[in-house]
């Protein structure tokens, strides 16, 4: 019977927090779990503190969906920051970085890229347009019924592939570091999120979202000070010594194979700094970087953001501020993942989390004294607790989306026909939608426990790339864009993007698992012997002793996955799909579904007529550049 298990490894790693499998080693001993425990309630009481402060102002739909439209630029910079900055971006990018150098450090340009075009085509317009929710978007000028319908599907499907992979992250993140059962830390994931946004709403959620975005810049600019500072802030030193450092060239030579048996140990560190170690194929990056930047315009969550400030000019400001502020993190992320490479090591990194995602906690224990020391288990408690609040806070901002999807969009707009509602109603079917998504979320994430569920992340942007984005900008800049187009392009990029993947090298194909790991075990009997006569030598210098102990360490464990693979597709010989090997190369589908896409809104708005859409234009060409009676957008 299929499961998620054939979904599996659909993504790189960093595109989740910690959720392609449980670490295999625990970053903190139990000693220590008592520390971490006490860091992680004192951030996350803060934050019910905030959200007990925020429902005294949640009165309407208005405050309950966008915060009342009070929020500053700068307010909203800092919390689109933390609404983006997941700890994707955090534990992932970081985590990539110093596994693979180079090829790394491109995702991050990739995500501060992505705000170029929202600031462009997407932040003013839809302030001056919207009210709450995307479906707003699409209903001024499309027929407002099949615009909510097709709106909110939209939504609630982006944010669940989105959700869900968050939901496992922070339940495998708490098991990781304070040692509760996964379950019950899905369970607390929930809870906190259900408790922002069901009593605060936009307003706690906005004000948590502030406060990561804070703590994680902190977090980040205390570690890189610390890893930076033994070089005089020198750039070129600091390079020097992670390119000659011996456990990098070892993390490449691995990396090359073969081809590292002619390298120079100085070439194998140069290499680090070079392209292609992770990403072998151009295309697949430029279909990614499609998907991460015009994705990013069409996530539900971050569209809503534009509504909660005062004006376009906010809304601008707002992206600006988050442009600088994502932009510096980002920065940053570099010389964590290779202070991470450098001072703990890519092996031992990928002794607790084989996908990367602690090393920026492993580098700040390192950088506090080591696992033994008072300090540097603080240090790691303090950066992890920071990770898990940027879980929770990108939780809350998703279930949000999915709540004011079904009870704005389609409970308002559709099942009242968007009649009059009282506010109290309006506010009270909103809260019901997210016990609703909270709860789907809390069920799906601990049904999900052990799976590889990096796909749901790509999947989230390829759909929002492929689906919303091109619905949203050939309708606010189009004058032919119309209902038939909407749907043509909703229906089209949704069916190509999720059937593309479903067919790509990102399933688990029976076959291909078990060549890999007959590959490793049939070449562990050699190593092993290596090692062993390694130890066996009694004149072996202690530097070598050490490092054969990691190497025999690093093959039992590789051992031990080779065996376990082989039992997961023990009988098997297809992949969920019934196919023996991928109908295309390409792991991400954008640089084909999001052309699609848009060639659907364009088909479907040509062979079809709208008057709505027609006589509308001109309003909506004033309204997106102008703001001009703006309040009226709920009427239409």
């Amino acid at each position: 019977m299929p499961t998620l298990r054939h979904a599996a490894a659909l993504l790189p790693a960093f595109l989740l927090p910690a959720v392609s499998r449980a670490a295999d080693v625990s970053a903190v001993s139990p000693e220590w779990q008592p520390l971490a425990f006490s860091v992680f309630a004192a951030i996350i009481l803060a934050t019910i503190y905030v959200t007990y402060v925020a429902a005294k102002r949640v009165r309407s739909a208005s405050d309950f969906y966008t915060a009342g439209g009070g929020i500053s630029g700068l307010q909203n910079g800092w919390a689109i920051a933390g609404d983006y900055l997941s700890a994707a971006s955090f534990l992932g990018i970081a985590g990539l970085i110093s596994l693979y150098g180079y090829d790394g450090f491109m995702y991050s340009v990739g995500f501060l890229v992505a705000y170029v075009t929202v600031l462009l085509l997407i932040a003013e317009p839809c302030r001056n347009i919207g009210k709450y929710t995307l479906s707003d978007i699409l209903a001024y000028r499309n027929d407002p019924k099949l615009s909510r319908v097709f709106g909110a599907i939209s939504v609630i499907t982006v944010s669940t592939f989105y959700l869900t992979a968050q939901m496992v992250g922070g339940g495998v993140l708490v098991k990781t570091l304070i040692g509760i059962d996964y379950e019950v830390s899905v369970i607390a994931v929930g809870i906190l999120m259900l408790a922002y946004v069901l009593f605060g709403g936009m307003v706690a959620t906005t004000w948590v979202q502030i406060i990561k975005a804070v703590l994680l810049v902190i977090a980040s600019l205390v570690i890189v000070m610390l890893v930076w500072t033994p070089y005089g802030f020198s750039l070129p030193a600091f390079m020097a010594d992670v390119v000659g450092d011996a456990k990098v060239q070892a993390r490449v030579a691995t990396l090359l194979g073969d081809a590292a048996k002619t390298m120079t140990p100085a070439e194998l560190g140069q290499r680090f700094l070079e392209p292609g170690l992770y990403y072998k194929v151009p295309i697949d990056q430029i279909s990614l970087a499609m998907a991460l930047v015009f994705g990013t315009a069409g996530l539900p969550h971050i569209l809503m953001r534009f509504f909660t400030v005062r004006s376009a000019q906010q809304a601008r400001k707002s992206v600006l501020w988050a442009m600088a502020i994502i932009g510096g993190f980002y920065v940053l992320t570099l010389f964590l993942g290779f202070g991470a490479a450098h001072l703990v090591g890519p092996a031992s990194i990928a002794a607790v989390d084989a996908g990367g995602n602690m090393a920026g906690p492993l580098l700040a224990q390192f950088l506090g004294g080591g696992p033994n020391s008072f300090l540097g288990n603080f240090f790691l408690a303090f950066v992890s607790a920071v990770a898990f609040a940027t879980i929770v806070a990108v939780v809350a901002g998703l279930v949000l989306a999915s709540a004011s999807a079904m009870a704005h969009d389609l409970y308002v707009g559709v099942v009242r026909a968007g009649h009059d509602v009282p506010a109290s109603e309006q506010v009270s079917a909103a809260r019901v939608a997210t016990v609703i998504v909270g709860a789907l979320a809390i069920a799906i994430g601990i049904a999900a426990k052990g799976q590889n569920v990096a796909v749901l992340v790509g999947l989230a942007f390829a759909v929002a790339a492929s689906a919303n984005f091109p619905c949203i900008l050939l309708t606010l800049y189009w004058r032919r864009s119309n209902t038939g187009g909407m749907v043509a392009g909703m229906l089209v990029g949704t069916i190509v993007a999720v059937g593309l993947t479903l067919v790509s090298p990102n399933l688990t194909y029976p076959k291909a698992v078990r060549a890999a790991a007959h590959k490793v075990l049939d070449a562990a009997p050699a190593k092993r012997a290596a090692i062993d006569a390694v130890l066996a030598a009694p004149d072996a210098a202690p530097a070598t002793v050490q490092k054969a102990r990691k190497d025999a360490a690093a093959l039992d464990k590789a051992v031990a996955k080779a065996e376990g693979d082989l039992k997961k597709v023990e009988g098997e010989e297809t992949s969920f799909m019934g196919l023996e090997k991928p109908l295309i190369d390409l792991k991400n589908p954008g640089i084909i579904s999001i052309p699609l896409g848009f060639l659907a809104v364009i088909l479907g708005s040509l062979l079809t007529r709208d008057r709505r859409a027609e006589s509308t234009w001109n309003e909506v060409y004033v309204r997106q550049n102008t703001g001009l009676l703006i309040n009226t957008a709920a009427k239409h």
